[in-house]
């Protein structure tokens, strides 16, 4: 497989790598201390492309492949997951799932403004009693001809405080059991719309975390997407997408604590020489480089299986499974390369450490991703 990038998509990575650098890196300790959402930053992302960056440029999108996000995606994430998470949100989850299945009028109406960052859209799905079995869903939307009357709760929503637009996933037909679920695009602001308290996590605090509150909410029927009881398969489809987002971003972040790790080593002298000299310090980042290339070619895989109109659901759950492990091993072992330095925050490890956790959670936690990995393989 030849995954040489095109100039194109170098330019794509070099403009990430250098707004990480200049824009995100500083000030990143801080908004994660002090858990804050980068608007403005957030705004010039916007500005710069990221936030639509697989959309149809008819649609205010930068009409680029799923190799470029992931490029871009994992320079985002080796400086700020925060930031980079509410790019996968908005691209993968909200902006295809709209472009791939919306109306034109539902395109026209909300697409257009979330692919050029002007606002942010949230996609909701998990729910108390709903996380990795998604198919038990307890929020209700029940059809009253000209609307649907949406009530329940939805929590862990990334973007949940400053999203404009909500793609939320409700049951209309309880009998049916996942084949009544639908997809419905719900405005902030909506009467009976409520917001929650923002969740303190331990990592991606940047992030903007909320429960959703949904009080006898009219949704217009015009709001559905797709037929009547495609909800749950639009959740899985686009989820199927979404693991590819959170592979990259989990990629960014094993391979920021690694090159962080490796300054380190060379910098930092014991025993007379510089760490990396010393064995036991270089097999840890030979074993930590040779991971990373192998999450990177898992990532590049299912990106290119995406871009070519394949079946990428085998592909991204294996890159996210993968690429989720490496970080969390990865971003460990730069904490105790670090030694008493890495627990602190001015070195930046333990906070992709701290971020590193969750990409083994969200988009299907790591045992989800086996049950898609091994059900894949068995039926082939």
């Amino acid at each position: 497989m030849d995954f040489s990038l095109s100039e194109e998509q170098l330019m794509i990575q070099q403009a990430a790598k250098d707004f990480a650098q200049n824009e995100l890196l500083p000030g990143v300790i801080e908004r994660d201390d002090a858990q804050t959402f980068p608007d403005e930053l957030v705004r010039k992302m916007g500005e710069l492309g990221f936030m639509g960056m697989m959309v149809n440029e008819k649609y205010g999108g930068s009409g680029l492949d799923t190799q470029a996000y992931v490029l871009a995606m994992e320079e985002l994430s080796k400086v700020d997951a925060s930031a980079s998470v509410m790019v996968s949100v908005n691209n993968s989850l909200v902006c295809w799932g709209l472009e791939t299945y919306g109306s034109e009028e539902q395109k026209q109406k909300y697409l257009t403004r979330l692919a050029s960052g002007e606002v942010i859209g949230a996609f909701c799905l998990s729910e108390p009693e709903a996380g990795s079995d998604a198919t038990s869903q307890k929020t209700t939307a029940i059809d009253k001809g000209d609307h649907y009357l949406l009530n329940g709760t939805k929590n862990w929503i990334t973007n949940g405080g400053r999203a404009e637009v909500f793609l939320v996933i409700a049951q209309t037909h309880v009998e049916k059991g996942h084949h009544g679920i639908n997809a419905l695009i719900v405005e902030k602001g909506m009467p009976g719309f409520e917001i929650g308290p923002k969740e303190n996590k331990l990592g991606i605090r940047g992030s903007d975390t909320h429960s959703l509150l949904f009080n006898d909410v009219k949704v217009p029927k015009e709001n559905r997407i797709g037929a009547d009881g495609f909800g749950f398969k639009f959740a899985m489809k686009t989820l199927a997408g979404g693991r590819i987002g959170i592979a990259a971003q989990a990629l960014g972040i094993a391979a920021g604590a690694y090159e962080l790790a490796l300054q380190y080593s060379k910098q930092r002298k014991a025993f007379g020489t510089e760490i990396s000299n010393h064995q036991a310090i270089a097999f840890k980042l030979a074993d930590m480089h040779t991971k990373i290339q192998a999450a990177r070619l898992l990532v590049y895989q299912a990106a290119t299986d995406k871009d070519n109109g394949n079946d990428y659901t085998l592909s991204g759950a294996m890159a996210k499974l993968y690429a989720s492990e490496v970080a969390m091993e990865t971003s460990v072992e730069a904490v105790q390369i670090h030694g008493g330095n890495g627990f602190v925050k001015d070195y930046h490890v333990e906070r992709l450490m701290r971020d590193a956790k969750i990409t083994q959670i969200y988009e299907g936690t790591s045992e989800i991703q086996k049950i898609v990995i091994s059900r894949s393989i068995i039926k082939d």
